[in-house]
């Protein structure tokens, strides 16, 4: 960053800070801690500043999420195991929560108790610092969990504040009477009524009444004192020096409290997003912001920033949706209408998943659901209820997550095998049942791979495993069904993945095909977009990319019947034939002026 361009960024930077604090004092502290931090990051660092900015974008960036310990006991474990990852053509490693969250119920690590120390079943700090050399040696980066709404309340600074320190009482939402407490829960929805009733807890011990968004040992960070942003700047910019690559910070919409809003997705909050990608910039540039938000995708995309940059990385919850739905109904019309709908900045890049450590909530385009001649509450019961497999044909093994009731809302846990329909196919023995379930899992990833941004593996689904029904036999997990996709690895059954026969070895195999040819191929790169084709076929959806006179057509059945779509719907894009699938190899040259799809078949023509 040249010095005219710093001057105009700080100046930029200044004013958004002033205009939200109005705070000269903190304002000369946080430069001076901007300025420090830049001063001792390390030289590898910087090269990689200079030279890899965007690195993020590139075809080779392909994820795998998981937590340390359930993958490998501890970061020694993991160590071990770092040739796994590289078997798989793993560039990229998302942790799930691994810093020091408190004893007990730690919602998944998400209550951390010290932001500046691992976990301590998991290894020290030094430990840490020696995998992330190891996995930087081997070209894999790396991304951590920043949970920054809330603290647990175990963490120095809840102590300090229950104690009545007002320095760090104010560092909270933290109230003398119920007045101001029940003026917000008018307009602020609640995020685990049957578990977590209310926004707030009232500490007998205290005489207050505390902001607790999300569970009781979860306080909520006041982000209008400048005191609370400098601090999470010196986190963010502590784990940036250390060599992490992506900062997962966490639950962004609630960040910011206002009386009478709903405390979602509030101005200030893109406000502060703004201010610490321009302080990242500065400091850390090849340091890349991932923003968790999950709410509409006409939200969603706005966390990308518009004129200025807030995150780089968001996930396309969206699209993991759409394409569960496209499965279950064999109508990849939610699929082909949300790819056209959003247009994303230059430096905007989705994570595309098809599963993670949290449940599936059916977020979908209710719009786009109303235009298709269905209605929206009723099409949601029908999701949940397939892929719970209670409904006729359905050939999921799924379980229920927050399952109201009065509402019968409620939204759905699983591993990718079960809900694909492997596990059901097991059960009954059916060896038809489980080719198709292997097909549609084949399926869903080759549209992974192939859309524009990076894939992202939930730890387990590269082997098919299936529900883990243990969880409830703990009591400390059994009232939480997440906990069904979130079992220890099986290495006995990784073993599998090289044994023709078995469910490991197809899936596996067939994942690192995809991830060979996507690494090897730049029109895989994140900042490609993607044209939807009309293909006149509810079950086929296809898209193409072009670069430098190259053209790439996905092509993919959601059926389990044969389809059958003709050659005008290419050529009328101007799209060539013959041409060859980049997986089978298979020449496709269309001299019938048709092309015959299988049930789920997808092809990736080059």
């Amino acid at each position: 960053m040249n010095i005219k361009k710093q001057d105009r960024e700080f100046d930029l930077l200044k004013k958004t800070y002033m205009k939200l604090y109005g705070n000269q004092g903190y304002w000369e502290r946080l430069i001076k801690l901007m300025e420090r931090y830049r001063e001792e990051r390390p030289e590898y660092l910087k090269k990689m500043d200079k030279e890899e900015a965007n690195w993020y974008q590139k075809a080779d960036v392909v994820g795998l999420t998981l937590y340390i310990d359930l993958f490998a006991g501890d970061i020694q474990g993991f160590i071990d195991r770092v040739w796994y990852l590289k078997e798989l053509g793993i560039t990229f490693i998302h942790f799930m929560p691994l810093l020091e969250s408190r004893k007990g119920n730690s919602d998944g690590g998400y209550a951390v108790k010290d932001y500046k120390s691992i976990e301590p079943s998991l290894g020290t700090m030094e430990d840490f610092e020696r995998l992330l050399e190891i996995l930087r040696r081997n070209g894999i980066r790396t991304c951590i969990d920043f949970v920054i709404n809330h603290t647990a309340k175990e963490h120095e600074w809840a102590i300090k504040a229950a104690k009545g320190i007002k320095k760090y009482e104010n560092m909270y939402l933290i109230y003398d009477s119920d007045e101001i407490p029940k003026a917000f829960e008018q307009t602020v929805p609640q995020v685990f009524p049957e578990t977590s009733p209310g926004n707030f807890t009232y500490y007998e011990e205290l005489g207050k009444w505390v902001f607790t968004t999300f569970n009781e040992f979860q306080w909520d960070l006041n982000f209008k004192n400048p005191y609370v942003f400098e601090q999470i700047v010196d986190i963010l910019l502590f784990w940036g020096n250390k060599g992490i690559n992506v900062i997962r910070l966490d639950a962004i919409p609630f960040i910011w409290k206002t009386l009478g809003t709903s405390c979602r997705n509030l101005p200030e909050v893109h406000t502060l997003l703004f201010m610490i990608q321009k302080i990242v910039q500065y400091v850390s540039p090849s340091y890349i912001i991932l923003g968790e938000a999950i709410v509409q995708s006409s939200e969603i995309v706005k966390y990308f920033g518009e004129d200025e940059q807030e995150c780089q990385l968001m996930y396309n919850a969206a699209m993991m949706v759409n394409i569960w739905n496209a499965l279950a109904t064999r109508d990849i019309g939610l699929l082909k209408i949300d790819q056209d709908r959003f247009k994303l900045p230059s430096w905007g890049t989705w994570i595309n998943y098809l599963r993670c450590h949290d449940d599936i909530g059916w977020g979908f385009n209710e719009e786009a659901i109303e235009s298709m001649g269905l209605m929206p509450e009723m099409h949601k019961q029908f999701l949940i209820n397939f892929y719970r497999g209670e409904f006729p044909g359905s050939f999921a093994k799924g379980e229920l997550y927050q399952f109201n009731p009065q509402t019968l809302d409620a939204r759905n846990s699983g591993t990718l095998g079960s809900l694909a329909g492997l596990e059901k196919a097991k059960l009954e023995l059916n060896h038809d049942l489980k080719l198709l379930a292997y097909k549609r899992i084949k399926l869903i990833y080759g549209l992974l791979f192939a859309s524009s941004g990076i894939p992202l593996i939930y730890s387990g689904d590269e082997l098919a495993v299936l529900n883990d029904y243990s969880y409830k036999e703990d009591p400390n997990k059994s009232h939480d069904s997440r906990w069904v996709h979130r079992s220890r690895f099986d290495w006995e059954k990784a073993k599998n993945r090289n044994k023709d026969s078995s469910s490991e070895c197809v899936i596996f195999q067939s994942l690192k095909k995809l991830i060979e040819v996507r690494k090897s191929n730049e029109i895989f790169k994140s900042s490609i977009s993607v044209n939807t084709i009309e293909t006149n076929n509810r079950s086929v959806y296809s898209f193409f990319k072009i670069k430098d006179k190259q053209s790439f057509v996905g092509i993919f059945n959601f059926s389990d019947k044969r389809q059958v779509i003709n050659k005008k719907i290419f050529t009328k894009r101007e799209i060539k034939f013959p041409k060859k699938d980049m997986i089978t190899e298979r020449k496709i040259d269309m001299q019938k002026d048709e092309l015959i799809l299988e049930p789920y078949d997808f092809f990736w023509l080059m």
